[in-house]
């Protein structure tokens, strides 16, 4: 049985303080409590994954998907929980308790993110390349000539001419400002990519340009990564394994195949015929 390179346990996220009507989420409103106004943005999430497979995440607006992407790359803090990374000491330490500056060591080393929203991303007005240089010498890169090289073979990778190398995301699409998002994630070599909601937005063309890298760089580098998405057809072309999420908590999960062919749950059926 292969181990995990990433697993979470038992991760919540609440926003409140609860009361005795909603402790331990019961009465809840999907995953609101209408007596002191708490949310359980994400409840109990367990997950796993291994070397070189794409995990989906899929559900609606509001099912705690994006949660849980944040508090993957420590853009929020957990309410209680465990985070374990191979590749941060043989999984033998909860990352989520860790200081500010080891997060740091792991966001530049570890992990790469690629946000929905490129401004969350990307330096806007810096050069594409000063944006990839700037996560490089994070990590503590400091030969400007190899940032330099790294940075033109990262661009080339994604398709972005070196040419463009010194103009700023600004002045590009949508469908250009994630591929900058994508060389910056990469520029420090993870073994981890974080992909939330990458390709809402763009046109279909564009779209089907970005899943293609995706995959492309998934094939070439034998990367791990989870890829949120609502968008189902993005799951099937790209997921090996999707988990599904409702209101905060984990409602099905399985193989791709499976969960889109012979969904169990009420809800993934619900989802899965909506495409039909």
């Amino acid at each position: 049985m292969k181990e995990p390179i990433l697993e979470v346990k038992n991760m919540s996220k609440i926003y409140g303080d609860g009361c005795e009507h909603c402790r331990g989420g019961k009465n809840l409103i999907k995953n609101f409590c209408p007596k002191c106004n708490t949310v359980y943005a994400a409840r109990d999430i367990n997950l796993e994954l291994y070397k070189g497979e794409i995990l989906g995440i899929v559900g609606e607006s509001g099912s705690g998907k994006s949660t849980l992407m944040k508090s993957l790359y420590f853009d929020i803090d957990v309410t209680i929980g465990g985070y374990y990374l191979k590749d941060y000491k043989d999984k033998k330490v909860n990352v989520y308790e860790v200081s500010i500056y080891e997060k740091k060591k792991i966001k530049n080393n570890i992990l790469g993110m690629v946000y929905q929203n490129p401004v969350y991303g990307l330096r806007m007005n810096f050069s594409s390349i000063s944006n990839i240089a700037e996560k490089m010498i994070e990590a503590g890169h400091r030969n400007v000539e190899k940032v330099r090289k790294r940075g033109e073979e990262l661009l080339e990778k994604v398709n972005i001419e070196v040419l463009r190398a010194k103009e700023a995301p600004k002045n590009f699409s949508g469908g250009m400002q994630q591929r900058v998002q994508i060389a910056k994630a990469l520029s420090n070599n993870p073994p981890i990519l974080l992909l939330d909601e990458v390709t809402t937005g763009l046109d279909l063309s564009v779209q089907a340009d970005v899943l293609d890298l995706i995959k492309s760089i998934q094939r070439d580098l034998g990367i791990s990564m989870i890829i949120v998405s609502h968008d189902l057809a993005v799951i099937r072309m790209l997921a090996d394994r999707t988990i599904v999420m409702n209101n905060g908590k984990i409602i099905e999960k399985g193989l791709t195949d499976q969960i889109l062919e012979d969904p169990q749950h009420k809800y993934t059926q619900q989802l899965v015929y909506s495409l039909l």
